[in-house]
């Protein structure tokens, strides 16, 4: 893998618990309602990037046969564990600038800004591409990815730091405007026995993407962009919009 498309190893551990402030559940019910009105209510999706599981785990309670493709192996191991007894989810270890699946599937979904640690924009069209191959005839893509705005104006060149009962981390951010890159160093302080922390520490790289940049990809890859929405407000898509949900639709292989 590239190393500009890390995985998450020692922040697996505490991912979920650090991460608790995320909306999965009403990105979920966003998701599933998006899904149905384009008449997918059942059917075999795909959850590229798909991390711990928590967004797979609510689409399968929603009826839906998952596959979740993540490039970590320790994100999976985190997500194999949190699945539920009645819910038959296969979890595939890839990269998803070249993820392979078995077959076609009605629709696949990639939520939490997962795109945008694509820094490359061949790359991000490439995954767009085999998205694209892999989707039933008029099948669905839906995804968030956070915006330049937000890497520039709200999220760069902060610090944000948490204290939990048994972990800790420093997030710090760094943006550089020239080529639209987000580098995330974190800290981790994980509670190994009573009074004793480990220290972890990550890097993580994104990119901002504007929303025309998404559908020049989007077209190139092959596939039909349907409609925008601002994930913060579910409405129209803004300057100031910092997470945008798309849909777009398979058109041919």
């Amino acid at each position: 893998m590239a190393e500009d498309y890390v995985s998450y190893e020692s922040f697996a551990r505490v991912y979920d618990e650090l991460m608790d402030n995320v909306p999965y559940e009403q990105w979920a019910e966003f998701y599933i309602k998006k899904l149905k009105e384009n008449g997918i209510d059942t059917g075999i999706l795909c959850d590229l990037g798909c991390g711990t599981g928590n967004m797979t785990v609510r689409l399968a309670q929603a009826g839906y046969d998952m596959i979740g493709v993540d490039n970590s192996e320790e994100m999976l191991s985190a997500a194999r564990e949190k699945m539920p007894q009645d819910a038959e989810i296969l979890y595939l270890l890839q990269d998803m600038r070249e993820f392979e699946l078995y077959g076609t599937v009605r629709a696949c979904v990639s939520c939490c800004d997962c795109v945008n640690y694509i820094l490359d924009e061949a790359e991000l069209t490439e995954v767009f591409r085999l998205v694209n191959n892999y989707l039933d005839p008029k099948g669905l893509f839906v995804f968030d990815f956070n915006t330049d705005y937000k890497y520039r104006e709200i999220i760069g060149d902060t610090v944000i730091a948490e204290n939990r009962d048994d972990c800790s981390f420093i997030w710090e951010n760094f943006y550089d405007e020239e080529d639209g890159i987000n580098e995330y160093d974190l800290t981790i302080f994980v509670e190994e026995e009573p009074e004793l922390y480990r220290k972890y520490t990550e890097t993580h790289l994104q990119r901002g993407y504007t929303l025309a940049q998404m559908k020049d990809m989007l077209e190139k890859s092959g596939l039909i962009f349907e409609e925008a929405v601002d994930m913060d407000t579910r409405g129209p898509v803004t300057e100031t919009s910092q997470r945008i949900c798309v849909v777009a639709r398979e058109n041919g292989k």
